[in-house]
């Protein structure tokens, strides 16, 4: 059986995973989910320091105070970068990494650069004005469909995630990632694909031709960029079956 960590994406926390690791642990896996500094039961515990190492921390320092071995790191969206950077220094207690509707984050990129320029200068703008220079709010549904599908999120589905959503550390945007150390050529790498990220891997954009070659493994979930919200239970069937 596999241990599991689970890392949420931007403005989420340990509870968005609740449905999938109780489904994980239902197969005699164990589940452990994350919730990083300043978001959810840990807002509190945020400030204008903290920043992509902060969450780099947060993800080691758990495997290592729980003395984790053999683990299947999991990183939803956002996620990507700080597991990306948390990865190379797990050494022998990663077994494998996946990257759920994300791709592994490259040296020196911050999430900003995931976006057009006008974009991220907005975001500034509103975090300055809005978000005493440091927290960045999850935007409206509407204005959040546009940039990440809500397929199969239900009404109820969608009012959980407005209600329980927290605003995201802005500076984990926008540090960049350091040099992050190579997790090494025994540690499997599995990629999850949703909706519109399976249509980005399928169109043969150059850049992210690798993810569909060895040693990748693929598995397409028929959902939208929040599956562990909108299809939990299929979810934990693909990470069941990723280390079968």
């Amino acid at each position: 059986m596999a241990t599991f960590v689970l890392v949420p994406g931007a403005w989420l926390g340990a509870w968005a995973w609740e449905e999938t690791a109780r489904a994980l642990r239902e197969r005699g896996h164990t589940a452990v989910a994350v919730t990083l500094t300043g978001l959810a039961e840990r807002a509190d515990l945020g400030g204008p320091q903290t920043n992509l190492s902060t969450h780099i921390s947060d993800i080691t320092d758990l495997v290592e105070r729980q003395d984790l071995r053999d683990i299947t790191l999991v990183a939803h969206s956002y996620a990507a970068a700080p597991v990306t950077g948390s990865a190379g220094r797990l050494g022998h207690r990663l077994e494998r990494v996946v990257y759920v509707d994300s791709a592994p984050f490259a040296s020196g990129m911050c999430m900003l650069d995931l976006m057009p320029p006008q974009v991220a200068d907005q975001l500034r703008q509103q975090v300055n004005a809005l978000g005493d220079g440091w927290q960045l709010a999850m935007p409206p549904i509407d204005i959040l469909g546009m940039s990440s599908s809500l397929d199969g999120l239900d009404e109820p589905e969608l009012e959980r995630l407005l209600a329980r959503a927290t605003p995201h550390p802005f500076g984990t945007y926008t540090q960049r990632l350091a040099d992050p150390a190579d997790p090494g050529p025994g540690v499997d790498r599995v990629l999850i694909a949703c909706h519109d990220f399976k249509a980005l891997l399928d169109a043969g954009i150059p850049m992210l031709a690798y993810l569909n070659q060895p040693p990748w493994r693929r598995f397409d979930l028929p959902t939208g960029h929040w599956p562990m919200l909108s299809a939990p239970a299929e979810l934990a069937d693909l990470l069941d079956a990723a280390v079968s």
